[in-house]
């Protein structure tokens, strides 16, 4: 079973193995651990990774990136409306009216949804690890930002299965780099002490995420997560952009925005300079050659000047730092260490922010760019039953809050209740008690869209169906399991209804559902557990009266013990979810089987284009030799395969028919000694050794004959005599020759007189050979030889 965790970023991907005992990042078929998160298509086949990259600039329309926050949005989101003035491809609405991507394949114009869009990565990915490991890979872990919604959760998911991943958990990047972190530490307190609090500050390139957690020995809590979702380096990158574009149409008269592939390249520019600011604090050039108009452009940056640019997103950078503080209600006196990951973390100016604010040094024990992928490999490796790892529990957050809102049938109220709180651990389980006489409908939202990074704050509707009243018309109980997963995705995973039956005086205990599980390791399945009861109606002063003061497990009837007391009935209940931008099973499969026609489409080509290339090569090497080794073989009318046919034949030949020669020798010099009386060949028979004789003469007079004949052709005709026709000859004359002439001698046969000799010494009446019965034979073979003599 493999174990592989991937850091899906919106940038680069990375790809975490375990192995050798270890977590190791491996790298793709450029030597680069880095992954580019690109696609590029064409008219047959795609591009995913560094070739898609590098065809960012060339085929801009088809390529595609920068498309992980579009996951479970609308075409008419806000976010998407900013982002596709951005982008040098085409945003299309879908039928559902989410946001797809149109570009053009196998001469075709298609739109993708993002599902499949990301799909075609996680695919690449796929193949990278399985090229690395030896072996297929289905099981992994995939990292998503802390602030993903349900809907861009469930669309992962969606893209994953799409990809043929069985992913065992969505994890938090931030909670896969506490993982990272805290896994290997050998110092960390007891269970019973006080806990070590760590700030992890993931600065990416397009978001920005602080989480505390707090760390005992084989434990992990995440405390509180803060975020700002549009802030990485992408908008420092955006910074230099916009002032170079301004400097070029000062200086040069360029309007670069209106040129898209110059758009591009200075993006690429721009991102380089960046890099080289964080290491170098005096000026650095900017040179593009041949930018627009065969115009070369120049330009100058240093690092005191690109920070005062950045003020206001530098000012951006405390806020979440605040918050996570606060929501933890820990001082920044109880917090161990801050360690910082993201590449936009290197540039010196964010992390002396950081710094000033905890009032500490930032640490970076971890790698930067890999710490993610390498704490969902662990996360992987855990879940795994493949490998033994240490143990070592995580308990992760729910980000914002979820409340359930309902309606009562008999009048317009409406009944809400907080089911998850944020910070609230996860994964979790609740049940919840409602009191109904029909089926209803339970709306899931987050409580604070305000804080949402995302302008839809429902999460889905949840239809529970089969509900009846009692037989005494009363409103049943109806019990409803409700669940944020490992994937961090909120559910109704069951329900059930209480049915009252009359019964015997002894059956007095109720059949309840247990309570609350936590969905993790069994050991924590006991720490967290909760019942809430959630009146569904308000009941009248009647049935106030009635059921007032009646509970779980409780009997209104326990005082007088003559009358009947009751029992009860779980009976499961279908509930139906609706939740939003979900994918019918109908179209996930046929994206699934799409995915694998494309799949196909790319292994031809590239049986194809390696042909291709096999060819190509094969007619310059062939026409580079025939000015050389192969020019004395060539004939006006035979190329290619002919000549290097003459070639091969001209230099095995002398080999084989030498190799023919000594086998001759060999052999008409046995006969020789067979003639002069050599002991070695005397056990043969004259007749056998004749035929030896004539086979080697035929072989010589068929040899003789053969040099004779090619020795008058040239270099241009055909052979007379082949090497496989020599090998032929040289097989045939072993195979009659060796048998005679390995034949060993006969063993020498025991004289009469000597046997009478050696009978005679014994004591005892003399007997002839042969004499002894079969019994006796058997006797002196079991006794074996006697030590007083030796016979020989």
């Amino acid at each position: 079973m493999s174990v592989v965790g991937i850091d899906v970023g919106f940038q680069n991907c990375y790809i975490a193995v375990a192995r050798s005992g270890g977590i190791e990042t491996i790298a793709n078929e450029y030597s680069d651990r880095c992954t580019p998160a690109c696609i590029s298509l064409a008219s047959k086949n795609r591009t995913i990774g560094n070739a898609a990259k590098s065809q960012i600039i060339t085929n801009f329309k088809n390529t595609v990136h920068g498309f992980k926050k579009f996951h479970g949005r609308a075409f008419d989101d806000p976010f998407v409306q900013g982002e596709k003035s951005k982008l040098p491809y085409s945003l299309h609405k879908l039928e559902n009216g989410s946001a797809g991507i149109k570009v053009r394949y196998l001469n075709e114009d298609k739109v993708f949804t993002i599902e499949q869009v990301t799909a075609m990565l996680l695919t690449k990915l796929k193949e990278t690890s399985e090229h690395a490991l030896k072996k297929p890979v289905v099981d992994c872990v995939i990292s998503v930002p802390s602030f993903f919604t349900d809907v861009e959760r469930r669309s992962m998911m969606h893209a994953t299965q799409i990809a043929g991943f069985n992913c065992l958990r969505l994890i938090n990047d931030t909670t896969a780099v506490a993982l990272a972190y805290g896994i290997y530490k050998q110092d960390l307190p007891n269970p019973e002490e006080k806990p070590r609090n760590v700030v992890f500050v993931d600065i990416g390139h397009s978001s920005y995420q602080v989480a505390i957690a707090s760390f005992n020995k084989g434990k992990l809590k995440m405390l509180a997560t803060a975020f700002d979702p549009h802030l990485g380096g992408r908008n420092f990158d955006e910074i230099l952009v916009e002032y170079f574009c301004e400097d070029f149409k000062q200086r040069f008269k360029l309007n670069v925005k209106d040129n898209p592939r110059a758009l591009l390249r200075l993006y690429q520019e721009c991102e380089k300079l960046k890099k080289l600011m964080s290491a170098n604090s005096s000026d650095l050039p900017l040179n593009i050659e041949c930018f627009m108009n065969d115009i070369d452009v120049q330009g100058k940056m240093n690092r005191s000047q690109f920070e005062e640019m950045c003020v206001h997103l530098l000012a951006r950078v405390e806020a979440p730092l605040k918050s996570v503080v606060e929501q933890s209600k820990l001082s920044r006196d109880e917090i161990y260490a801050v360690e910082v990951v993201g590449g936009a973390t290197r540039i010196p100016a964010i992390k002396e922010r950081i710094s000033k604010f905890f009032c500490k040094d930032t640490s970076t024990t971890l790698n930067a760019d890999e710490a993610v992928a390498r704490g969902c490999a662990l996360q992987c490796a855990i879940l795994s039953p493949a490998f033994k790892v240490r143990e070592f529990s995580i308990t992760d957050t729910v980000p914002f809050p979820i409340t359930l809102r309902w309606k009562s049938p008999t009048d317009e109220s409406v009944g809400e209740c907080e089911v998850y709180s944020k910070n609230h651990a996860a994964p979790f389980s609740k049940i919840i008690t409602f009191h109904k006489k029909e089926p209803f409908d339970l709306d899931a939202f987050y409580s604070t869209p305000h804080e949402l990074p995302y302008p839809d704050c429902r999460i889905g509707r949840f239809s529970v169906q089969n509900v009846v009243p009692q037989p005494d018309g009363e409103s049943s109980k109806v019990k409803v399991k409700v669940r944020v997963n490992v994937h961090g995705i909120f559910s109704v995973s069951s329900a059930c209804l209480i049915e009252k039956q009359k019964g015997e005086p002894e059956d007095v205990q109720m059949d309840t559902e247990p309570t609350l599980q936590n969905e993790s390791r069994p050991e924590e399945q006991n720490k967290m557990q909760m019942e809430q009861e959630c009146q569904g109606e308000q009941p009248n002063e009647e049935e106030r009266g009635n059921n007032s003061g009646i509970k779980e497990g409780d009997n209104p009837d326990q005082g007088d013990s003559s009358k009947s007391k009751s029992k009860v009935k779980s009976v499961e209940l279908p509930v139906l979810a609706n939740t939003t931008r979900q994918l019918d099973a109908n179209v996930l499969n046929s994206f699934v089987e799409y995915e694998k026609n494309m799949i196909i489409q790319d292994k031809l080509e590239k049986e194809r284009n390696d042909a291709k290339n096999y060819v190509e090569e094969y007619v310059y090497d062939l026409r580079d030799k025939l000015s050389s080794i192969f020019e004395k073989y060539v004939t006006e009318d035979k190329f290619g395969e002919p000549i290097q046919e003459r070639y091969r034949e001209h230099e095995g030949r002398p080999r084989a028919l030498e190799e023919l020669g000594k086998k001759i020798q060999l052999f008409m010099k046995a006969v020789d000694m067979y003639k002069g009386k050599d002991e070695r060949y005397q056990h043969l028979s004259g007749e056998e050794m004749s035929t030896v004789e004539k086979s080697a003469r035929e072989a010589l007079d068929w040899m003789s004959v053969k040099m004779n004949v090619q020795s008058k052709l040239n270099f241009a005709q055909e052979p007379a005599v082949k090497v496989a026709e020599i090998i032929h000859k040289i097989q045939e004359l072993e195979d009659i020759c060796n048998p005679v002439l390995n034949r060993p001698k006969p063993k020498p046969e025991r004289s009469t007189e000597e046997g009478d000799k050696n009978s005679g010494a014994h004591n005892g009446p003399s007997t002839q050979p042969g004499a002894e019965t079969k019994g006796q034979q058997q006797q002196q073979q079991a006794k074996g030889p006697s030590g007083e003599m030796e016979v020989e």
